[in-house]
């Protein structure tokens, strides 16, 4: 599959199909996910309406760490088999990692004010998805601030899978710290803690938050090599210009 993708022309062909494809499912799916979890789902029994929060959250959450173990995967494919196209869909990986991050900060922030009351804690879980999304921006950064796309790319995906050594920091943040976030209450031995009320509606927005995750990434990384075809093009047109 990796190789398939690898060649830029049959990934735009399938990116033709994919991308509006993810993207209605995606759409279709949150609404379905939204209703659900704002009009028929209860309340919770201690936290009340303001658990709700959980149904963005939690999702977020999910693709923050989803979208890094992407750019990780894509830049050893990068390290080792040279496609460049990987190196895009790290890229734009990092791209929308940050965004969910950011949004799963901003969530997690708004649901501890009631919860904890306070906006803020310095524990483990909170403090590992925080360097999270410092390490998305100093990703992002450090490709800008190189002029060269294959030694910004390099460079890029080493600090990638060093910083990459985070994400079991944040899985078992909970169990190796006391924290105030609660513990794991889906993928756990006995299965779920979560009443199957409150769990089914939480997938259904796991799974539309996934589809868009997929179109967003598909959609960028196509947008990224289309910008990399036109400034090669650039590039050649001004050379043959030079050199007439």
């Amino acid at each position: 599959m990796f190789n398939y993708l690898a060649n830029p022309e049959r990934f735009s062909r399938f990116a033709k199909w994919a991308y509006p494809l993810l993207l209605v499912l995606g759409i279709v799916t949150l609404a379905v996910g939204t209703v659900w979890s704002l009009l028929y789902a209860p309340a919770d029994y201690q936290q009340s309406q303001s658990a709700r929060i959980m149904f963005i959250h939690v999702p977020a959450a999910w693709i923050a760490t989803f979208a890094y173990a992407t750019m990780a995967v894509a830049s050893v494919i990068f390290l080792v088999w040279r496609h460049n196209l990987a190196d895009l869909g790290a890229r734009a990986a990092a791209e929308i990692g940050a965004a969910f991050t950011f949004l799963c900060l901003v969530t997690g922030s708004i649901w501890g004010r009631p919860t904890w009351g306070t906006w803020w804690e310095w524990d483990g879980r909170l403090t590992s998805v925080l360097v999270l999304f410092f390490l998305y921006l100093g990703y992002l950064a450090l490709r800008s601030s190189i002029d060269d796309e294959q030694k910004a790319g390099r460079a890029a995906a080493i600090l990638c899978l060093v910083g990459s050594i985070n994400i079991p920091i944040i899985r078992y943040s909970v169990v190796w710290w006391n924290t105030l976030h609660q513990p794991a209450a889906i993928i756990r031995k006995g299965g779920p803690s979560i009443h199957p009320e409150l769990l089914y509606p939480l997938l259904v927005m796991g799974i539309a938050f996934m589809l868009l995750f997929g179109a967003s990434l598909i959609g960028r990384t196509k947008a990224l090599l289309m910008a990399k075809r036109a400034k090669n093009l650039e590039a050649k047109l001004v050379y043959s210009g030079e050199n007439q």
